[in-house]
């Protein structure tokens, strides 16, 4: 079913009742093959004591049950809505996910609201998660995108997952509509989910994640398209961000030493960096925005030595 703008309109009538000043949010997510975890994200977001005024989910070809599990939720919730795209059988990180995340925004600003949220289907999160993000954007004017932290299964342990002080989650990135406008949304290319950070913080938001808020991340990251292709992808990215040298030096020595595959994994980040540079792949950013990255990064590098908090683990 293609949702139509009316369907929009009933489901913010249908939830104005819930949601109290400046808090309005719409959920938009990319989802593809989910059936194992989507159903658990579902019942997460309907527990919620602030619901969102529309959740639109973008189907983009899922060759599993997740579309009659998404149907079967709009069955029966007005103000959730399931947009198809047309199949596509390869999974793409970053341009693929962005994609169909402009789809279903298309449909999300036909009607106001103050947040937009990129929501993944393979989440489950606190009854208060949402509440608890839009009590922190309404203390803060110049907060522009946020997140809490994400936990991942690892050896039978929820663990959290470290990260820099001025990231948000991509899993769940609430971005304030002001702030969303001036960026210009989110560029359809790897790494989408650190240059809206860089641009935000040029234009003087502040971005962060919080850490007594959290979700479940319930699929590993990088398992759906395999450890290789996310080392080399994570070259690729730094390279288009705009990354320092000297930070690059020593994520590299560290993804050698621990990553996945051991060693291999370094050795494919750095083909993933030297691939982008080769081809000549422009900079997703400005130089402004690139040298204030840079100085974020050499920055993380300045509090580890001195014992700092910019990475927090």
């Amino acid at each position: 079913m293609v949702a139509e703008s009316s369907v929009l309109s009933e489901a913010a009538e249908s939830q104005v009742f819930l949601m109290p000043l400046g808090t309005n949010y719409i959920l938009v997510s990319p989802v593809k093959d989910e059936e194992k975890y989507i159903q658990r994200t579902i019942d997460s977001v309907l527990q919620q004591t602030i619901r969102p005024s529309a959740w639109i989910i973008v189907d983009d070809g899922s060759r599993d049950q997740t579309k009659a599990i998404i149907e079967r939720a709009v069955s029966e919730h007005p103000w959730i809505t399931l947009l198809p795209l047309a199949t596509d059988a390869n999974r793409k990180p970053g341009s693929g996910i962005i994609r169909a995340f402009n789809a279903g925004y298309e449909l999300a600003k036909k009607q106001p609201f103050d947040f937009i949220v990129k929501f993944d289907c393979d989440i489950e999160f606190p009854p208060d998660y949402f509440a608890q993000l839009m009590e922190r954007f309404g203390r803060d004017e110049k907060l522009g995108i946020a997140s809490g932290i994400y936990l991942e299964e690892r050896k039978g342990v929820w663990t959290r997952v470290p990260m820099p002080d001025y990231h948000a989650a991509g899993q769940t990135k609430v971005v304030r509509a002001k702030c969303f406008a001036e960026i210009g949304g989110f560029v359809a290319s790897r790494g989408w989910d650190t240059v809206d950070e860089i641009k935000a913080q040029a234009l003087g938001w502040k971005t962060c994640h919080f850490e007594d808020l959290y979700f479940y991340h319930l699929k590993k990251e990088g398992s759906g398209i395999g450890f290789p292709r996310t080392n080399m992808m994570h070259g690729e990215i730094y390279f288009l961000t705009g990354g320092s040298k000297r930070f690059f030096f020593l994520k590299l020595l560290h993804r050698l030493l621990f990553g996945k595959p051991f060693v291999v994994g370094g050795f494919l980040m750095l083909w993933g960096y030297l691939k982008a540079w080769g081809t000549g792949k422009p900079k997703l950013v400005t130089p402004v925005e690139e040298n204030l990255y840079r100085r974020l990064l050499n920055r993380r590098i300045v509090d580890r030595i001195s014992g700092g908090s910019h990475v927090r683990n």
